[in-house]
């Protein structure tokens, strides 16, 4: 099993999708890495040899993935939630921060919706 940066990658994937599984590397990531470390980028993992693979590390070592970048984000996120912005008002309150519209939508950072009373459609209206 290929252990990179504390991450097992999946054995039966190609080395360019399985790189993906490590925090901090895309596709586009992965294929310059590959390129890089002069690794095939159609070779599956489970068919990479130590070189290939001591390879890969020294690359993959030269960039911030993982836990550093972690922690590098949420740094991010409380500095802009201290020093009052609004992006780190709208990450206080659990809302979206760039842009999106929250009347409708916004499900996914919002949460399960909470009925609240008198709201709707008014019963009555227009009745005599």
């Amino acid at each position: 099993m290929a252990r990179i940066e504390g991450v097992d990658l999946p054995r039966d994937k190609r080395v360019e999708i399985a790189l993906t599984y490590i925090y901090g590397i895309g596709l586009t990531t992965s294929q310059k890495i590959l390129e890089e470390s002069r690794v095939s980028p159609d070779i599956r993992v489970r068919d990479l040899n130590e070189d290939e693979l001591s390879r890969l590390r020294a690359v993959i070592g030269g960039i911030q993935t993982e836990g550093d970048l972690r922690r590098q984000v949420n740094m991010n996120i409380k500095r802009l939630i201290e020093i009052n912005s609004y992006r780190g008002l709208r990450h206080r309150r659990n809302l979206p921060t760039r842009g999106q519209r929250t009347r409708t939508n916004a499900r996914t950072r919002r949460g399960v919706r909470k009925t609240v009373p008198g709201r709707g459609r008014r019963r009555g209206a227009g009745k005599k």
